[in-house]
């Protein structure tokens, strides 16, 4: 839990070349962004992609996990089924102390899939013919330790813009911003959210500790100011999830 940027990206082209071009230009804008550090891009095929073939020290791990789609079952939309990729293009950036990860890149997934457990049936993925669905937590790059609020401004920015590079290439398919950056463009107001959902969860996170202990963990708990946040707290705000 905490204040997430939600996004997705769609390619409606089917060359191979063409998508290689677009994550390479998506690439070279993070270059010119105050990214702590932007990986090479990688391209990986058939097992390659799922990240259960890799132990815990492959670099590219996090960004394989988030690779991985889910799609409904037309017959129960509450069943979901996961989906690994067939082709892989990606690569990875991280905006900077105390944020996660930032994925970008597009996925090729099989037109089909089997599901049931006795009585095997195909359903259609409709993830064609390329995308990608991500996520980046940037809620505690606010932490003192880490810069604070202009810290988590940097990041959460940092990752706004790649979107819209994204958009001016054709490729960006949905943005969720937790913080409404994206739907507002406004700077103070994203500060006020980040804040909120501090004293919003250091609160859920005291309250979890009265009951169980010091074992309940939360990054929040390791912000120096953990006890104001949790006194001034109020129910976080409504997340898509991450």
């Amino acid at each position: 839990m905490g204040l997430t940027i939600h996004y997705s990206l769609r390619a409606t082209t089917r060359s191979l070349t063409k998508v290689r071009d677009l994550i390479r230009r998506l690439r070279s804008r993070a270059l010119d962004l105050p990214f702590e550090s932007v990986d090479d891009i990688i391209e990986l095929q058939g097992n390659e992609c799922h990240f259960q073939e890799h132990d815990d020290q492959f670099p590219h791990r996090w960004l394989l996990i988030q690779a991985r789609q889910l799609v409904p079952d037309p017959r129960d939309e509450n069943c979901r089924y996961t989906v690994d990729p067939l082709h892989v293009i990606a690569f990875s950036t991280w905006p900077g102390q105390g944020c996660e990860q930032a994925n970008y890149g597009l996925c090729r997934y099989p037109a089909t899939i089997e599901v049931g457990r006795w009585v095997q049936r195909k359903i259609r993925t409709h993830l064609g013919p390329w995308c990608w669905g991500s996520f980046c937590k940037t809620q505690y790059a606010g932490n003192l330790e880490c810069g604070g609020v202009p810290n988590f401004i940097r990041c959460h920015l940092a990752v706004i813009v790649m979107l819209r590079h994204a958009q001016s290439l054709g490729i960006l398919d949905e943005v969720y911003d937790e913080g409404d950056f994206w739907q507002c463009n406004d700077v103070p107001t994203l500060a006020r959210a980040v804040g909120q959902w501090n004293e919003a969860i250091a609160q859920e996170v005291a309250g979890l500790r009265s009951l169980l202990g010091n074992t309940v963990q939360s990054p929040v708990a390791g912000f120096a100011d953990f006890a104001q946040l949790a006194a001034n707290g109020q129910p976080a705000p409504a997340a898509a999830g991450g």
